[in-house]
């Protein structure tokens, strides 16, 4: 199969069929092998009841209902279990997206051998205060932390080779920056294209505000993954070493210094009176729990590493199984 459309929606009715039309009048002009893939990300109007009909209608049509609403990350998640063509297209079914972009990004999959091509929505039809501004941010932290060159990291329409897809996880908030995981997978050759955008024809939009906040923690997630998830006691090993050796010598100036004053025959104030006594104790304290957390992430990342990471890791074998288990 040449070609795999992954269309999740939420609450999408008034969009469906003008969209499958419009999907349907570009796939078939190209001859291509394909499959449209709807995801119901638990809808609750007659988003359902459309994508089934299409579905018993067209063979080409798949349809999928989550049982509730559990978010776009875990929704594509599924989509990229089940999709079964070469190359994966990835878009929103609100129709701010064309699908009359899917022919120049097949080809450039295919014929560029790239392993993802995110679109750029250069000229954006949307609100700018709750919509541009914070996108432009967020759109830079990510650059600065992920080291790719890409100016949209969260538009809808993307086009992946499918190997690809089927080596990352996404879960959480992370459809925001799917770049970032197929860059931690492994697969380097990343660029962007720039598309067309339209203001949303109907409905509204289905994030709300509590997206800004949820978009900076996972992008703090992926930015501690990228550069401590294989070693975590780089991290914590290093922030429990400075927190403890700080309470350590705080602890142990105010011993000495409480000495030398005995020796000299002056007053001395009981430590368990000195405030900073317990500031040290609790920083000792502290520290030796990072250190812990640290070799306690180590261990759990050697353990999955040895049993899951391997197979994915692993582009090609030649030869037979005991052949590469014996190398």
């Amino acid at each position: 199969m040449n070609l795999s459309v992954i269309l999740p929606l939420f609450n999408e009715e008034s969009s469906i069929e003008e969209l499958y039309e419009r999907l349907k009048k570009v796939v078939s002009a190209h001859d291509y092998t394909y499959e449209l893939l709807f995801i119901d990300d638990g809808s609750t109007d007659s988003s359902w009841c459309k994508i089934q009909t299409l579905s018993l209608q067209d063979q080409q049509v798949r349809a999928i209902r989550l049982r509730k609403n559990i978010g776009k990350s875990y929704a594509l998640q599924l989509a990229f279990q089940e999709a079964r063509g070469q190359v994966v297209i990835t878009m929103d079914t609100d129709l701010q997206d064309f699908p009359e972009e899917i022919p120049e990004l097949y080809e450039k999959i295919t014929r560029e051998d790239y392993d993802l091509i995110c679109g750029w929505k250069k000229i954006r039809k949307d609100p700018w205060l709750i919509k541009i501004l914070p996108s432009l941010f967020f759109n830079w932290v990510a650059r600065k932390t992920s080291g790719l060159p890409l100016h949209d990291f969260n538009c809808g329409i993307k086009a992946y080779k499918s190997n690809v897809i089927k080596h990352i996880d996404v879960y959480g908030e992370q459809h925001r920056y799917l770049p970032i995981l197929v860059k931690q997978a492994g697969f380097l050759r990343i660029t962007e294209k720039i598309v067309q955008h339209q203001p949303r024809k109907y409905g509204q939009s289905k994030f709300g505000n509590d997206r800004f906040l949820k978009g900076f923690l996972d992008l703090l997630t992926l930015w501690f993954i990228s550069h401590f998830g294989k070693r975590p006691m780089h991290f914590f090993g290093i922030a429990g070493s400075f927190v403890f050796l700080l309470g350590f010598f705080s602890s142990f100036y105010i011993g000495t210094h409480n000495l030398y004053k005995l020796s000299l025959r002056k007053q001395v104030t009981s430590v368990t009176e000195n405030p900073w006594f317990y500031i040290s104790l609790a920083c000792m304290i502290i520290g030796t729990q990072l250190f812990l957390a640290g070799f306690l992430g180590e261990m759990l990342i050697q353990t999955k590493y040895r049993r899951v990471n391997i197979c994915k890791i692993i582009e090609t074998h030649i030869g037979s199984r005991s052949n590469v288990l014996e190398n």
